[in-house]
């Protein structure tokens, strides 16, 4: 896990569209590299502050994000990471999501595009995600 999860750990800026002012997420191990944690804050009412946690899924043979945001929002997506590319994915009655975003070669910049469905079947853009790379 330690491998495939290291070019997240440090600090980065987060962008999104819709604030003036980029947010900060920082990831880093926790229980002695059992899990990675990732905590974002952005200055934006409709952005909320989140906890996340990223573990292996021994049962389904890949990793697992569990998110949980200040809007008391708890959500378990299914995760992959390969060749650069970070997709995370959630099927859900009613609301569907999908993250696809790739990590620039020098690996200082993550820039990616969630997706929502109601339907789970016809997905639409739902907003852009930048985050750039502060300190390892």
């Amino acid at each position: 896990m330690h491998e495939e999860l290291a070019p997240f750990v440090g600090e980065w800026t987060v962008t999104v569209p819709f604030s003036d002012a980029p947010g900060r997420t920082t990831f880093e191990w926790t229980l002695d590299g059992a899990f990675l944690i990732q905590r974002t804050d952005v200055p934006h009412p409709e952005a909320p502050n989140s906890l996340i946690v990223y573990a292996f899924d021994a049962d389904a043979g890949r990793y697992a994000q569990h998110y949980f945001d200040s809007r008391g929002v708890v959500r378990r997506y299914e995760m992959s990471l390969e060749n650069g590319v970070w997709k995370l994915w959630r099927d859900h009655p009613g609301f569907s999501q999908r993250w696809a975003a790739s990590f620039s070669d020098d690996g200082r910049t993550i820039s990616g595009a969630w997706s929502k469905s109601f339907d789970g079947s016809t997905w639409e853009h739902d907003f852009d995600l930048t985050y750039t790379r502060v300190s390892a």
